[in-house]
């Protein structure tokens, strides 16, 4: 495993993280079951494996996470990993914040989290729900202070450029962040870049269309014909060629997508400049099909029925250009289910027709949505 020094945290981190929101699962009487064995099984082999950075969630894998990660760590495996979870910001209020993080600490059966990130968050809830007098950012600097925090950090799904203030404002008091950047996003690229010069560590989160490493799609194996043995690999080489990218957080499910993923990290070498050019040359004419469904301009925006209609072209684009479908679907049926997606899917459409109005390409967007609708439902 190749090792890099995490920003001013002076740690050295593993390159590849365990992303610790899709623990092995199977289904029973048509539920969901996330199993503990196999998921403590697979946090071991990952130590094994050299990856030392796990990251971790309240709300992931329907609440178990915590605890599965906390019994994954016993036998003094705590202190040889960095632990990474979440607060979800419910409110302006630093007491509650402090209460949301007791219950995580006990869930992990710890004393202490190395990166605590303020979960999924905006420029605006930063403004007006964080950084206020008595709030959640004063009481994580003070939890700080006494060792319970060993870094501030946050994650963040708001609009590029919003990131780069947020870290304006945090006042070099934030060590790290968690942000998308994958092959069909790299919104995020100018603020990952003013992050690591202003010295925090940066790790990514969904190195292929948002968290799904591995999907064997032909369209992006096409990338480097005759040079890639999964999809996964020129993912993983793709992030690792942004030297202002320290880890590539992947949510694996299994030990054999786990031994994969840590063997390109280990042995595989960045892009050479000439497979960045044909890989970037070949993502912007995926990006003009893509284009031709929605260009992301957001003129039709807001719906008035609560659709984020972009988002929703979006994830038809990783099924319709790209051929990422089983994480289209998943994600489709995640929609007003996790913070970053409290919008309306497609099936909310009354025809109004206000959004093809605006639209300055003049696309059928209703007609879209009902396609997009039908194509993904789970």
């Amino acid at each position: 495993m190749r090792y890099v020094t995490y920003g001013k945290t002076g740690l050295e981190v593993s390159r590849l993280g365990l992303g610790c929101m899709r623990l092995p699962s199977y289904e029973k009487n048509g539920k969901t079951v996330f199993d503990e064995e196999k998921s403590i099984a697979l946090i071991h082999r990952a130590m094994d494996l050299g990856v030392n950075y796990f990251d971790t969630a309240p709300g992931y894998c329907d609440t178990l996470s915590e605890i599965i990660v906390g019994k994954a760590l016993k036998g003094g495996r705590r202190e040889k990993i960095f632990l990474s979870t979440k607060n979800p910001i419910e409110n302006d209020s630093g007491d509650d914040y402090e209460k949301r993080l007791e219950t995580s600490l006990k869930k992990l059966d710890t004393g202490y989290i190395d990166f605590y990130h303020f979960w999924g968050i905006t420029l605006d809830a930063f403004i007006n729900k964080i950084n206020i007098p008595d709030g959640p950012f004063s009481r994580a600097k003070k939890l700080k202070a006494q060792g319970v925090i060993r870094h501030i950090s946050f994650s963040f799904h708001d609009a590029p450029g919003n990131m780069a203030e947020i870290i304006r404002r945090g006042e070099g008091e934030i060590s790290s962040l968690l942000c998308q950047y994958n092959l069909l996003d790299h919104s995020n690229s100018k603020d990952i870049d003013f992050a690591y010069g202003e010295g925090l560590g940066v790790a990514v989160m969904g190195p292929v269309g948002g968290g799904r490493l591995g999907a064997p799609t032909k369209v992006i194996q096409d990338l480097l014909p005759g040079k890639l043995h999964s999809s996964a690999e020129v993912a993983l080489r793709y992030v690792f060629s942004n030297p202002h990218i320290h880890i590539a957080l992947s949510g694996m499910s299994s030990i054999e997508q786990l031994e994969e993923n840590a063997a390109i990290a280990d042995n595989t070498a960045p892009l050479t400049p000439d497979e960045q050019e044909r890989i970037l040359g070949m993502m912007k004419e995926n990006e003009r099909l893509a284009g031709l469904y929605c260009t992301g301009c957001k003129y039709c925006m807001p719906c008035p029925q609560g659709l984020n209609i972009p988002e929703l072209f979006t994830l038809m684009n990783y099924h319709r250009v790209y051929q990422i479908t089983e994480f289209a679907k998943k994600t489709y049926a995640q929609i007003g289910k996790v913070p970053w997606m409290m919008y309306k899917n497609a099936a909310a459409c009354v025809e109004c027709g206000v959004c093809e109005d605006k639209c300055p390409q003049k696309l059928p967007i209703r007609k879209q949505l009902k396609e997009t609708h039908k194509t993904l439902v789970v």
